[in-house]
């Protein structure tokens, strides 16, 4: 069974998909994780990424500059859609030789935040949506990435609304600290989809 797990920037999917590995036979692959190893100098991904935005996008050791590539598509709808286009295929076809490794009895969990624009949801038993209150979202966008507040605000604003993932997912768990809380969900979660729980 693979179950989608998405929301935006600083939603907490990363945290609700290592409460899920911690207690349940689970196998997580993260859309994030695949992209960075994917984009090692002299990859093919890479190749692509210097023909869309330029030579300046990588250092002088070939390594891309993610703070620079942030800036600009975050400030360019276009130029953001275009290193979507690039990144999709490169993480879905990584994805589905991960998930090909797997051992058929176990659950996969894809943590990927732009799961729906990628089209991963079509392989997805069900979807988890993971929202949170703004403020909360940019707190924590600031303290992983070192950036400052208008900049993870200005990344957030341009991201689906919680709204879009209301819509769309099957499952959606507010994730505002409430640690209790969604230990409640995600046990719900687990008997609805008869998750392996680790003995």
């Amino acid at each position: 069974m693979i179950i989608g797990i998405t929301g935006s920037s600083g939603s907490g999917k990363s945290t609700i998909c290592k409460m899920l590995e911690k207690d349940y036979n689970v196998k997580v692959i993260n859309a994030d994780k695949i992209a960075k190893k994917l984009s090692k100098k002299g990859s093919s991904y890479i190749i692509d990424i210097i023909k869309t935005f330029g030579k300046d996008i990588v250092d002088e050791n070939g390594e891309l500059k993610r703070k620079k590539l942030a800036e600009i598509i975050y400030s360019n709808p276009e130029k953001r859609e275009a290193l979507n286009k690039c990144t999709f295929k490169y993480i879905k076809a990584e994805i589905i030789k991960q998930i090909k490794k797997v051992k058929d009895n176990t659950t996969i969990l894809i943590d990927a935040p732009l799961l729906f624009e990628a089209e991963l949801d079509k392989i997805c038993y069900k979807v988890i949506g993971v929202i949170s209150n703004k403020e909360l979202q940019v707190e924590r966008i600031v303290a992983r990435d070192n950036i400052d507040y208008e900049q993870a605000e200005k990344r957030l604003s341009a991201q689906k609304s919680n709204d879009f993932y209301r819509n769309k997912c099957d499952v959606i768990i507010e994730n505002n600290n409430n640690y209790a809380f969604v230990e409640n969900i995600i046990k719900e979660i687990s008997d609805k989809y008869r998750l392996d729980k680790k003995t």
